[in-house]
């Protein structure tokens, strides 16, 4: 099955609490209200985190990883529909969905900036989606071990296995378990969209091989977030063995240290 789907039982609803720097807001959209968590320092850019499938906005504090951006730019975080302490939206919870929501949370703080998109996982195809969608208010990128159409293809039997786990552990009503049921309409939906604009891009891709991921899968992987590179002029691609899916976790000072080399390519 798909790496980084299949671990979504085991890692969602971290509920850490993301620290008292950062201010809770209820953001009200016209179905239900979303939780967010910020930092606003008026900043150049905004930096705006999007978990995986399963996860909430907590997977970015656990080791202070939008803290320590935090310290020089501002930073938003935020929890999808059914997740964490937002309310339950409407479905499909489908990427497009999801990117609209994001859209809107968007507009809540940045003020006409451009953003610097940090995804992980599933949140890989929301912000893929949002910059072709919105390529002018999009500054950078920086994908942690994304998904991607050329691994992800789960079958309509893997869609089911998942999407019953996640209701069995955490209800029919929790947003990993609405967004796993979309998974395949995902997929089709992504391989449609166009490539990504022409701004500073950084992929960290996991290479660590393990009984579920053995070195050929790794590199399909790695073969994946290689076409993330298409019509990019500023693209790196950055491997470690270091650490598995959850790169922000096991490897934290890897994700800011290429943050830092991000930001250093724009004007």
């Amino acid at each position: 099955m798909a790496l980084g789907i299949l671990s979504l039982v085991a890692s969602c609803k971290n509920m850490n609490d993301p620290g008292p720097v950062f201010t809770e807001t209820k953001i009200s959209l016209a179905t239900h209200r979303l939780a967010s968590f910020s930092v606003i320092k008026n900043s150049k850019y905004l930096v705006v985190f999007e978990s995986g499938l399963g996860n909430d906005h907590t997977v970015w504090s656990q080791k202070a990883v939008a803290s320590q951006i935090s310290n020089e730019f501002d930073v938003l975080m935020y929890d999808r529909g059914g997740y964490g302490q937002s309310e339950n939206g409407p479905g499909p919870r489908n990427i497009e969905r999801l990117r609209s929501e994001l859209d809107s949370v968007i507009n809540q703080f940045s003020n006409g900036r451009k953003v610097i998109l940090v995804g992980h996982s599933l949140g890989g195809l929301i912000i893929r989606d949002y910059a072709a969608k919105n390529p002018l208010k999009t500054a950078a990128l920086l994908f942690v071990d994304p998904s991607h159409e050329f691994y992800n293809r789960p079958s309509q039997a893997e869609e089911d296995m998942l999407f019953e786990a996640s209701k069995k552990a955490y209800g029919v009503n929790f947003g990993g378990t609405l967004e796993a049921r979309e998974l395949i309409e995902d997929i089709q939906y992504v391989s449609k969209l166009p490539p990504l604009p022409n701004i500073p891009v950084i992929v960290l891709t996991s290479m660590q091989v393990d009984a579920a991921n053995p070195a050929s899968a790794r590199q399909t992987w790695f073969n994946a977030h290689e076409l993330l590179k298409n019509g990019v002029s500023d693209f790196t691609h950055v491997s470690t063995k270091k650490s598995g899916h959850f790169i922000m976790i096991e490897e934290p000072e890897l994700v800011l240290e290429n943050f830092k080399s991000l930001v250093s390519k724009l004007p």
